[in-house]
């Protein structure tokens, strides 16, 4: 019996009109499959482009800007990974009759190719949404600190998804973590020491893009221009970018002008000695200016008092503070004190002194005139 069906096996496909029709329904079936996945693509791209045409527009105007963000990240998304999962199918359908070794490797390349489209189009919307919250006037650090974290996120989240279908283990990977986590720590001691430095400047906040900062322990001064993992970047007033360490600000003291409420001006002035009588009336009136200058601070210290006997003047000190805090607005506004101040001291006839000497001579010891 056997051999009877190896016998009309044999005829069947060495005849060659047998073996002809075998083919020609094995192009047919391959034909149907081709265009049952073309039909399957273009009504999935239709149904999405009809969902979102229809519900998803709705939803932009009500939701915001985030909601727009989504949808314009989705959607190409979206098509791409219909794209990759037909052209899967079809690849099968080639791979299965002609190339049969390559049916293994189709289904490891599309969920590869899909998270490669999800990670894509995740940081594309974690981007959009940071300039968005940026824009409505929230902390340009604090926001990419957070788009840095969802990132890494997405990034971890997606290797361990397609790391699990390729058979890798969570235990072991969490073993080896532990080990090869101290001999990182200790190799890199240094860039870790940058990257906690950068990750207290997010949560401590103690300046942000933008800021004008400063240091007195170091010769650190300028427009912070971008804050990263392991550096921030530093534009000085000389119009150079300057690139500090993260760690650096662990150990240093910094200053940040933007932060203030007020400027102050405090400086001290000296007359001549010879106007100690005047010195009474220009305090006073200096100090009336003071209250009624319309860019001083009036909820703040004003002190304008006589404080020192100089080596040659008489001083007195004028320290308040401005109600601005920009730099060159705070400029104009203290010429304008400081011209008011010359007008006071010159209106009460008094002058300002300069480094001087005066020498007193014994007439006994002065020679005679016409003598030897």
């Amino acid at each position: 019996m056997s051999n009877t069906y190896s016998f009309l096996h044999t005829v069947a496909t060495q005849t060659p009109a047998i073996r002809s029709l075998h083919d020609l329904s094995v192009y047919h079936h391959q034909l149907w499959e081709i265009v049952l996945i073309g039909f399957f693509t273009l009504m999935a791209t239709l149904a999405w482009y009809i969902f979102v045409k229809r519900s998803a527009n709705k939803e932009l105007g009500r939701r915001g800007a985030l909601w727009r963000a989504f949808w314009q990240a989705s959607s190409p998304a979206i098509i791409t990974i219909i794209g990759i999962i037909s052209a899967s199918l079809l690849l099968r359908v080639i791979a299965r009759d002609f190339i049969p070794e390559l049916l293994d490797w189709i289904a490891p390349l599309r969920l590869i190719a899909i998270a490669l489209v999800v990670v894509l189009g995740m940081f594309r919307y974690i981007n959009a949404s940071e300039r968005i919250h940026v824009d409505n006037g929230s902390d340009s650090t604090t926001a990419s600190a957070l788009s840095k974290v969802a990132k890494a996120s997405v990034l971890t989240l997606a290797f361990l998804a397609v790391g699990q279908n390729f058979g890798l283990s969570l235990s072991g990977l969490l073993a080896f973590g532990g080990a090869g986590g101290l001999i990182i720590g200790l190799a890199g001691k240094d860039i870790l020491a940058n990257f906690f430095g950068g990750l207290m400047i997010f949560v401590d906040r103690p300046f942000q893009v933008g800021d004008w900062i400063s240091s007195p322990d170091r010769n650190i001064e300028g427009t912070v221009e971008k804050v990263g993992w392991r550096l921030t970047r530093i534009f000085t007033f000389d119009n150079r970018p300057m690139y500090v360490p993260n760690s650096a600000f662990s150990t240093i003291s910094v200053v940040n002008p933007q932060r203030m409420t007020n400027r102050r001006i405090n400086t001290t002035i000296g007359l001549r000695y010879q106007d100690l009588g005047r010195m009474q009336a220009v305090v006073e009136n200096v100090r009336a200016m003071l209250r009624a200058h319309p860019d001083i601070d009036q909820e703040q210290v004003i002190l304008v008092y006589f404080s020192a006997f100089g080596d040659s003047s008489v001083n007195f000190m004028v320290y308040c503070f401005t109600r601005t805090t920009r730099w060159a607005e705070w400029l104009s506004v203290q010429q304008d004190v400081f011209l008011k101040i010359v007008g006071i001291v010159q209106a009460q006839g008094a002058d300002f002194a300069f480094p001087s000497r005066t020498l007193y001579f014994d007439p006994a010891s002065l020679p005679k005139a016409g003598g030897d």
